[in-house]
């Protein structure tokens, strides 16, 4: 029987993709639920997910913005031993879940990274030098052992919460503290290359405005210092 599998999407304003990333997954992987938490789009995401007859989604609505907590809130909400988390906006990319899956059967987590060989990243030079530069900080402060600290793109078996708990708060920096004290606490983590096509205009919140970008830079800096002060 093949395994079961919790997907995770967060979604804000991704009324145009949404529907064709929920299709996707489905496609690649028979026995999955998506747990979907949209943090109050205005643009009707939540309404085009609602309309879907599906009794395998679970979407949630909350009036509260953060790409940490809503990744808690779906892995509170999910049921079974492998979670993932895929960018709502990346829809294209659930083909590789099966591949994925397949690798859980001698790892505890499987990354898709843009830095080990074969992968790449198309996007903005500001955003991919952005990426680089924290990634190069992330591995000179953390540890070599992971290359791609932000992906954030992941399976995993959900017994490896009991290696590391993330600290869901802020974007998408809980994800290097998380990994670090899973790879830390010896958790077995492979990363696969992908590549990570150009931003969808008018997608990307991560990108939608130069003070916003620097202010997420900053905070993913932040994070990293904070990682090495913690103790556990």
């Amino acid at each position: 029987m093949d395994k079961k599998v919790s997907i995770i999407l967060s979604t804000y304003n991704e009324a145009p993709v949404i529907e064709n990333t929920i299709n996707e997954i489905f496609k690649n992987l028979n026995n999955v639920e998506i747990i979907l938490v949209d943090d109050n789009s205005p643009d009707g995401t939540f309404e085009i997910v609602k309309k879907i007859n599906n009794l395998n989604i679970k979407a949630y609505s909350r009036k509260v913005r953060g790409l940490g907590s809503a990744f808690l809130l779906g892995l509170i909400n999910s049921s079974f031993d492998i979670v993932g988390w895929l960018d709502s906006n990346m829809g294209s990319l659930a083909n590789r879940l099966p591949e994925m899956l397949e690798l859980l059967k001698e790892n505890d987590v499987v990354i898709l990274s843009r830095y080990v060989e074969g992968g790449k990243d198309l996007r903005s030079k500001p955003r991919v030098l952005a990426s680089r530069l924290i990634n190069y900080i992330c591995r000179k402060l953390l540890s070599n052992n992971v290359k791609d600290y932000t992906s954030g793109l992941f399976l995993m078996k959900r017994d490896v919460l009991l290696s590391a708990v993330p600290v869901a708060s802020g974007h998408g920096e809980f994800f290097i503290e998380f990994i670090y004290k899973a790879q830390k606490n010896g958790v077995k983590i492979i990363e696969i290359p992908y590549t990570q096509n150009p931003d969808i205009e008018g997608i990307s919140k991560t990108a939608s405005s130069f003070f916003r970008f620097c202010h997420l830079g900053l905070n993913y800096i932040i994070r990293v210092l904070l990682t090495l002060l913690r103790r556990n």
